[in-house]
C-alpha cells in the first residue's frame, strides 16, 4: 500500500506548522547555555565525532556504535517544559491529525495492528494487556481494541492535548512518562503487562536506557517491547544528513539496527526481530533532488531512477529498501530475558 507524504503531512497546513515549530525551537533553545553534554545513549562510549548542526543543535556520531546523536542535549525539565508548552503539537493535535486521520488508519495504523499481532502470534506472546507508550492521537489504541485480541489496553501520553485526544476516543490514559509509572498505576488483581508498544518515542528521550529498563521492570517475563523509530543507517537519512526530516531538535537520539539492539540486550530484552518498514524514504530523497536541496547530476543512478524513471521505478525503489534493511525507519522487538 502505497504512501505519500502528502497523506500524513498535508502541504496546506505545513507552512504554519513550520512557523509554530520555530517558535518551540526558539524557546528550547534559549535556554542552551544549560544543556548538559551526555555519553553515548546506545553504547555509553565518550568518544565521538562532530556530525552537524541543525537550528542550533548539534550532533555528533558515536565512534565505537555510529549512534547519530545530539550533543549537548537539553536536560529532563527542559524537554517536559517544551512538551507541555508546545504549539506546534498543539497545533498537530486539532489540524494535521484531523485532517490526514483517515490515511493514518488506513495506511499506518491499521497494518500497524496487524504486524503487532502477526508478532505476537509468530513468537508466542500472550495478548494479555498492552501498554503504548507516547499514544500519541490515539489511533493505534483505537484500532486494536477494534480487533478484541488483548484483554486490556492502557495509553501512555504525557503531552496534555494528546492525551485528550487519546480520552475522547475512549482510551484508558496515564497522563504521566513511563519512567514515573509504577505497577501499582496500572496493574489490576492477576493482571500483567505481555506488551509494550512504542511507536516513534525513544528518539526524542533524554535517556533511552532509562525509558527501556523501565519498560524491562514493567513487563512481565517474555514479554515483548515493540519500538519503532528513525534509522540513522537508512537511505533517507544517509543521502540527505541534515537535511532529513528525520534530523531535528526533537530527535535526539538516531540509533541504527546494531547499535539499538545493543542497548536493548544491556537493558535485559532479547532482541528477536528486526526491520526497516519506512515508505518514505525513496519520496523524501526524490523531493530534495527537486527542490534543489541535492544535486541529481551527482547522483545519476538516483537520479534514473528518483527522476526519470519515478513512476516506473520509484515503488519498487522503496520495496527494495525495506526488504534490505535500509529504509530510515526501523522496528525492533525484544523479548524480557
Amino acid at each position: 500500500m502505497t504512501l505519500t507524504e502528502n497523506e500524513i503531512r498535508p502541504e496546506a497546513l505545513m507552512a504554519e506548522q513550520a512557523r509554530l515549530f520555530a517558535e518551540d525551537i526558539a524557546r528550547l533553545m534559549a535556554r542552551r547555555d544549560e544543556f548538559i553534554t551526555v555519553p553515548c545513549p546506545a553504547c555509553e562510549a565518550i568518544q565521538f565525532e562532530p556530525a552537524f548542526e541543525k537550528t542550533g543543535m548539534s550532533f555528533v556520531t558515536c565512534v565505537q556504535c555510529e549512534t547519530l546523536y545530539a550533543n549537548p542535549r537539553p536536560r529532563t525539565e527542559h524537554l517536559a517544559d517544551y512538551y507541555r508548552h508546545s504549539k506546534n503539537y498543539e497545533y498537530w493535535s486539532k489540524h494535521i491529525f484531523p485532517a490526514s486521520e483517515a490515511a493514518r488508519r488506513e495506511k499506518i495504523f491499521k497494518p500497524r495492528v496487524a504486524l503487532v499481532l502477526e508478532i505476537c502470534d509468530r513468537f508466542q506472546i500472550p495478548t494479555d494487556l498492552l501498554m503504548e507508550v507516547g499514544a500519541g492521537f490515539g489511533l493505534f489504541g483505537e484500532e486494536l481494541r477494534r480487533v478484541d485480541r488483548f484483554r486490556r489496553i492502557v495509553a501512555v501520553e504525557p503531552t496534555p492535548y494528546l492525551a485528550e485526544d487519546c480520552r475522547r476516543r475512549g482510551l484508558e490514559v496515564l497522563e504521566k512518562p513511563i519512567e514515573r509509572i509504577q505497577p501499582q498505576d496500572v496493574l489490576k488483581s492477576g493482571e500483567s503487562i505481555s506488551v509494550i508498544a512504542s511507536f516513534e518515542v525513544i528518539e526524542h528521550l533524554f535517556s533511552p536506557r532509562e525509558f527501556l529498563t523501565q519498560c524491562a521492570e514493567l513487563l512481565t517475563p517474555g514479554g515483548a517491547l515493540m519500538l519503532t523509530c528513525p534509522n540513522s543507517k537508512g537511505f533517507d537519512v544517509q543521502m540527505l544528513g541534515e537535511k532529513s526530516s528525520a534530523v531535528d531538535v526533537e530527535h535526539l537520539n538516531l540509533f541504527n539496527p546494531r547499535s539499538l539492539a545493543g542497548l536493548m540486550e544491556a537493558c535485559g530484552f532479547e532482541v528477536i526481530d528486526t526491520q526497516t518498514p519506512g515508505k518514505l524514504d525513496a519520496e523524501l530523497v526524490r523531493k530534495q533532488m527537486l527542490n534543489g536541496g541535492l544535486n541529481p547530476d551527482e547522483h545519476p543512478f538516483l537520479k534514473q531512477v528518483l527522476l526519470e524513471q519515478w513512476e516506473e521505478s520509484g515503488a519498487a525503489f522503496q520495496q527494495f529498501l525495506i526488504n534490505q534493511r535500509l529504509s530510515s525507519n526501523m522496528l525492533l522487538v525484544g523479548r524480557k530475558v
